[in-house]
């Protein structure tokens, strides 16, 4: 290890910056996040300096720096664009015993600068000894989409209870364990949520002994149309902590191999015409795996809330007393539409936008027809594969320009996206004369014609 991480506490410290451009200026607000007194020697000044300044959160002291100005200094950081006054700066403090870091300049430097990720009071430090701090950066990124912003929220109400769970475990291991319950279940998920308040409640009532500590909870995830770069963060982190995942048919292989490595994992797929789990069995077995303490992610192609039937098993989980989190996905109609190079909405060709199941039952339907067949409008057909013919003829049939542009995208987003572009009256042939697979969204309006003159060829 070529150095020791350490962290210091320069809380209302004097801390000397000497220079006076964006690179100082960057270091005065690490500084200022730690609230240290800040004084700032230079010649000049850039404007980000000049405006701390008029806030009274610094001292600008407009002059070159001088051998003296380094008295009474917790930490300098010498941020200018001179070396030789940057050798000075680091020479005096070394000879002082001052911490001092020259920046990019490690080995003019006592201590160095790591890359950060602030979830305060958690604070996480990532160094290369600076050999490679662009490394550095992109390890911080990748931490920064794993970890919560709220875990700050969290560690604060530990240290308001720190007090009363030491009173109640005297044990140290029963207190690791409660505190383990506490960070990877209910209780940390409601503080993610938002919900702090409900969460100090619910450790008020496990130090009472009047709820248990092994409830489980579910996390309704929508896992988007296919391509795992689309899910959120924190779908991510749900899905990489769950103990069981339920997954459907529309959930792609790329996001599957994001899950938890030891999750069990519960195929409840649907498919039209064909065998398939009932929703009612779904519903009841995600209560009965939550009741049994476990962290359970149902995963859904999509959306949850749009055609997802996601509102179906919220509602039984509240009837049953089970704790849940939402957790929104990009739907199909976003995604595919991106990927295929067609805006849902133009300003000059559409000013409104539709999204409408075709999953038919027996055959008949009794969608509004009459309100699709409107100008500047696009409409966004789900499970439409194998209704094509029945949408294409009502929507004549209703007045709809035989000559009306529609496209159908095959496995959107993902490496085998096709796209197919026609008119309304010729899709009915194409879908005759092509191998299409589910799942396909179907688009109808002005706006697929956009697909070719944007040069979108990208299929």
């Amino acid at each position: 290890m070529d150095h020791l991480p350490v962290f210091i506490n320069l809380r209302q410290k004097p801390c000397l910056v000497v220079g006076g451009g964006n690179i100082a200026l960057r270091k005065v607000n690490l500084l200022l996040k730690a609230q240290a007194k800040i004084k700032c020697i230079s010649p000049e000044f850039c404007s980000g300096l000049i405006e701390l300044s008029r806030e009274n959160t610094l001292d600008l002291i407009e002059k070159r720096f001088e051998s003296t100005d380094i008295d009474n200094q917790s930490v300098i950081i010498a941020a200018t664009d001179d070396d030789k006054t940057n050798a000075m700066v680091s020479s005096l403090a070394h000879e002082s015993g001052i911490p001092i870091n020259v920046v990019d300049s490690p080995d003019l430097s006592s201590f160095i600068m790591p890359s950060i990720v602030d979830r305060s009071p958690i604070v996480i430090a990532i160094s290369s000894a600076g050999k490679a701090p662009v490394l550095a950066r992109i390890i911080r990124a990748k931490l920064e989409t794993i970890i919560p912003s709220a875990y700050g929220n969290l560690a604060e109400i530990a240290g308001e209870y720190r007090h009363k769970v030491k009173q109640r475990f005297v044990n140290l291991k029963d207190r690791r364990k409660f505190w383990e319950s506490v960070f990877s279940g209910v209780i940390a998920e409601k503080v993610f949520a938002g919900r702090s308040e409900e969460a100090k409640a619910d450790i008020e009532k496990y130090l009472a002994g009047s709820i248990e500590m092994n409830l489980g909870e579910v996390y309704l995830v929508g896992a988007g149309p296919g391509d795992p770069d689309l899910l959120t963060f924190k779908a991510l982190r749900l899905m990489q902590q769950a103990d069981v995942v339920l997954y459907d048919r529309l959930v792609s292989k790329g996001v599957m191999e994001l899950v938890r490595r030891d999750a069990e994992l519960i195929y409840v797929g649907k498919k039209g015409g064909s065998e398939s789990t009932r929703q009612i069995d779904i519903n009841e077995r995600l209560v009965e795996l939550a009741k049994s303490g476990k962290r359970v992610c149902r995963l859904k192609g999509g959306d949850p809330f749009i055609f997802g039937r996601g509102g179906e098993e919220i509602e039984t989980l509240s009837d049953n007393g089970i704790p849940f989190q939402i957790v929104p996905g990009i739907t199909a109609a976003s995604g595919c539409a991106s990927y295929s190079g067609i805006p849902l909405t133009h300003r000059d060709y559409s000013q409104s936008c539709r999204f409408v199941t075709a999953h038919l039952k027996d055959g008949t339907s009794n969608l509004p027809w009459e309100e699709f067949v409107v100008e500047q409008q696009t409409i966004v057909f789900y499970m439409a594969l194998t209704s094509v013919n029945h949408i294409c003829q009502q929507l004549i049939a209703h007045g709809m320009r035989e000559d009306m542009p529609v496209a159908l995208i095959e496995r959107g987003t993902t490496p085998e996206q096709k796209v197919y572009s026609t008119s309304l009256s010729k899709l009915p042939d194409l879908i005759n004369n092509r191998e299409i697979h589910a799942p396909t969204l179907m688009i109808v309006g002005e706006v697929v014609s956009l697909r070719k003159k944007l040069g979108w060829f990208g299929d």
